[in-house]
C-alpha cells in the first residue's frame, strides 16, 4: 500500500485546553485506521479538522499529496446521528450529494440504484428514515457518503447508537464495502474489539498527549471474533488500557 493522507504537527486548542497536541498521522491508500482512546482526548476533533469542519491551529494535511483546505468531496464523513433529510425518502437521500454536484438526471439515478443494491437496500428507495430502523439509516448515511466516490471516509463513531446484534452486522457491511469500493476509512470508536475487528492499523489517543501507542494487525482483512490474530491483538491493548493509558 501507498501512502496516501498524510497530517504533520497538527495542532488545536481552546483557550488554554490542549486538545491536538501536534499530531503526526499517515494512512495507507485501501486501509482502515482506527483511533480509540477515552472520550475528550481528540479522537473527533481529529477527524472533524482532517473533514475540514474545524481549522486547526497549525500543522499540514495532504491528500494524495495535495494540501487540504475546508470540506470537500474527498473527504466524507459518517456520524453516529445519521443525519438523514427526514423530508426526503432513501433515494433522495443517496442521490442528494450528486445532485448538488450537478451530475446529469440518468447518471445519477445509475449510481444510486447501484448503491443502494450494494448496501441491501435496493427495495426500499421510496420509504422515508422515520420508517427504517436504526441499521438501516445507517445503511442510507454510508450509501450517501460511498455513492461520492471520496477518497477518503471519516467515521465517527457510526455504530455506537445500534444493538449489538445490529452493529454486528454494520460491521461486516463497512468491511465488505471497502474491500468492494477500495475507498481509505479513517474510524474513530470507542469499541476496542471493533478496532480489532475492523482496522489495519490502531492509535490510541491520550488526552492532551495526542498518539500515544500503535499497534498494526497481523490478521488479514476480513477477520471474525474466533481469530488468533484478533484475540491477540484486542488482549494487548487491553492490557495497555488497564494500564492507565
Amino acid at each position: 500500500m501507498k501512502e496516501f493522507f498524510r497530517c504533520c504537527g497538527l495542532r488545536k486548542s481552546y483557550g488554554e485546553h490542549v486538545v491536538l497536541p501536534g499530531i503526526d498521522l499517515v494512512l495507507e491508500q485501501g486501509s482502515i485506521t482506527a483511533l480509540i482512546g477515552a472520550s475528550g482526548c481528540g479522537k473527533s476533533t481529529f477527524l472533524h479538522v482532517a473533514a475540514g469542519f474545524i481549522v486547526s491551529d497549525g500543522g499540514d494535511l495532504l491528500l494524495d499529496g495535495l494540501p487540504c483546505a475546508g470540506p470537500g468531496p474527498d473527504r466524507v464523513m459518517v456520524f453516529q446521528d445519521d443525519a438523514l433529510f427526514p423530508w426526503l425518502n432513501v433515494r433522495e437521500n443517496v442521490e442528494f450529494g450528486l445532485k448538488t454536484a450537478g451530475m446529469p438526471h440518468a447518471q445519477r439515478q445509475k449510481h444510486v440504484r447501484e448503491m443502494l443494491k450494494l448496501v441491501g437496500l435496493e427495495q426500499w428507495e421510496a420509504a422515508l428514515p422515520s420508517t427504517l430502523s436504526g441499521g438501516m439509516r445507517q445503511r442510507v448515511a454510508l450509501a450517501r457518503a460511498l455513492v461520492l466516490s471520496p477518497k477518503l471516509l471519516l467515521l465517527d463513531e457510526p455504530f455506537a447508537a445500534l444493538d449489538a446484534i445490529t452493529r454486528g452486522r454494520m460491521q461486516r457491511l463497512l468491511a465488505d464495502l471497502q474491500l468492494k469500493t477500495g475507498v481509505t476509512v479513517l474510524l474513530v470508536t470507542h469499541d476496542v474489539a471493533e478496532a480489532c475487528l475492523l482496522a489495519d492499523i490502531i492509535h490510541l489517543m491520550g488526552t492532551g498527549l495526542g498518539i500515544v501507542e500503535t499497534w498494526k494487525a497481523d490478521a488479514p482483512r476480513p477477520r471474525d471474533f474466533e481469530d488468533a490474530g484478533f484475540n491477540k491483538l484486542k488482549a494487548q491493548i487491553g492490557l495497555k488500557l488497564e494500564a492507565g493509558m
